[in-house]
């Protein structure tokens, strides 16, 4: 039972939507008035459908007076260390001690080169940020002798140091592989993942392996290296309690742009989570009773499972088939004239690590899946009287469907306004791996990138329907038709991706 000795954090992500201002503004101060810790918020500035992070942040702390904030997480590339490290302590100042500088080496090449950042190989990337949190924390340390002296291979730095953040600013690091795993244990104050990306509960304890064996070789205490966690979505308090207890996540996120689900975490959730956490914690500590209730490896994946669950060792994972139902006489896209990639060895054999690789980008489309059975629920409810259509418009545009663009894809300036954090990391790490590790992959990813496209334009067509259903009552089978047409389109791209990627995940990776 790891415990990295910090208190429990509970936070909230918001999609720095620059045409929904005001109302990301009230999100925070909402967050505030639950009583939630922390507030975070994507940062791409290439985005030019999103508010410009460290503006936006600026404006929350005057805004409001006791909630920590965070960007989730800053490009380094595009905000150059020294004038970060300025920028972070006058933020930290101005807001009396509430701010926490959370870091990534940057994911998107081409669009950080677009705004006239370095393009950096993934390997340049990481020896930059590893640079650059030398800069930082330099430029902190006013009691030290003389200026900065920097004299790196991506920064050259001469300046005076200060001015001294209000409180010891923890630098937290976005990281998946091995090499920012390792450079979170040696410098970082905290390592902050997404869940929907790790994909298994297991990673966290993988990753938390790698960190803490590379704190120790650094002469640090793994207790040094707060444990975060980006939450895709709502999850029950006991699975919650359950990710602190196995792999002593201290500070939960969750992404979420609902302000009643957001409620709802800080009124139940939340005080759940924090006395399951405390009560385990207590019979732990009693010798008595220590050893029947520590925490199992088989317990702590009840809920939120392992890799590998349910799959035949050996075998690849089965994509979902395409049942050829299709409910609308209109074709988005001529299904005919998909590419297919290169077939795999029918003698290959899988590992449960390749598998579970595979089996997770099934996870995903079945809770897209069922965000789609959601939608058409609501529909539903909507025609027999049951909520109105404003009420049903307000939960499509709160749904991962949508705000996720589907999980994958390429990044796209004409709807960034809707791509949140989860799609963003799938595109950096998944389509340009799978594009390097397997070039005849290209024409079925262009093809995919263009559903995308098409099925961004079906959704929005539901969203018309709704808004006009609401002042015209004999708009229900426009409503009926729009959902028919989505669900044929997005059910056919699921199984069209699982189809062709399934299988080179598992022998690539994520």
């Amino acid at each position: 039972m790891p415990d990295y000795g910090h208190d429990l954090l509970f936070g909230a992500s918001f999609v720095p939507s620059a045409q929904q201002a005001d109302a990301v503004v009230a999100l925070s101060q909402l967050a505030e008035r639950a009583g939630l810790d922390l507030v975070t918020f994507q940062d791409h500035p290439y985005q030019p459908g999103f508010l410009d992070t460290w503006t936006l942040l600026s404006h929350l702390a005057a805004v409001t007076e006791r909630i920590r904030l965070a960007g989730n997480v800053h490009p380094l590339p595009l905000r150059p260390p020294a004038m970060l490290a300025q920028a972070a302590a006058s933020l930290d100042l101005l807001s009396h001690g509430r701010f926490e500088l959370a870091l990534g080496s940057g994911g998107f090449a081409d669009a950080i080169a677009s705004m006239g950042g370095p393009r950096l190989s993934a390997g340049q990337a990481v020896d930059a940020l590893e640079e650059g949190i030398g800069i930082i924390r330099a430029a902190w340390d006013t009691g030290a002798p003389g200026d900065i002296a920097h004299r790196g291979e991506h920064y050259q730095v001469s300046a005076p140091r200060g001015p001294r953040p209000a409180h010891d600013i923890g630098i937290w690091l976005g990281a998946y592989k091995p090499r920012m795993l390792r450079l979170t244990g040696r410098l970082a104050d905290g390592w902050l993942p997404s869940m929907p990306y790790l994909g298994s509960a297991a990673a966290l304890g993988e990753g938390n392996a790698v960190i803490d064996e590379a704190a120790a070789e650094a002469g640090r205490s793994p207790r040094d290296v707060r444990r975060l966690l980006n939450l895709g979505e709502d999850q029950p308090a006991d699975g919650l309690a359950e990710l602190a207890l196995t792999y002593g996540v201290s500070a939960f996120i969750v992404m979420s742009g609902d302000a009643r689900a957001l409620e709802r975490f800080a009124r139940e959730t939340v005080p759940e989570v924090r006395e399951l956490v405390a009560a385990e914690r207590r019979r732990a500590a009693s010798p008595t009773e220590a050893s029947s209730t520590e925490v199992s490896p088989a317990e702590a994946t009840r809920i939120i499972g392992a890799p590998g669950d349910g799959m035949v060792e050996g075998a690849a994972p089965a994509p979902t088939p395409d049942d050829g139902v299709r409910l609308s006489e209109v074709r988005v896209w001529d299904e005919s004239t998909r590419p297919t990639g290169p077939r795999p060895d029918p003698e290959r054999r899988y590992t449960p690590v390749e598998q579970a690789n595979g089996r997770h980008l099934v996870d995903v489309h079945d809770h897209l899946r069922g965000e789609l059975a959601r939608l058409r629920d609501l529909v539903e409810q909507v025609a027999a009287g049951a909520i109105d259509a404003g009420t049903a418009r307000s939960h499509v545009n709160a749904m991962t469907m949508r705000q996720n663009n589907w999980t994958l894809g390429a990044y796209c300036a004409s709807y960034c306004r809707l791509v949140t954090m989860h799609h963003t990391a799938e595109d950096a790490m998944l389509f340009p791996d799978l594009r390097r590790a397997e070039p005849g992959l290209a024409p079925v990813l262009d093809r995919l990138q263009e559903e995308h496209h098409a099925i961004h334009k079906v959704l929005e067509r539901v969203d018309r329907a709704l808004v006009a259903y609401v002042g015209d009552q004999a708009g229900l089978e426009t409503l009926r038709a729009a959902v028919d047409l989505l669900t044929d389109s997005l059910l056919s791209h699921l199984s069209y991706e699982e189809r062709e990627l399934v299988e080179p995940l598992a022998r690539h990776g994520a």
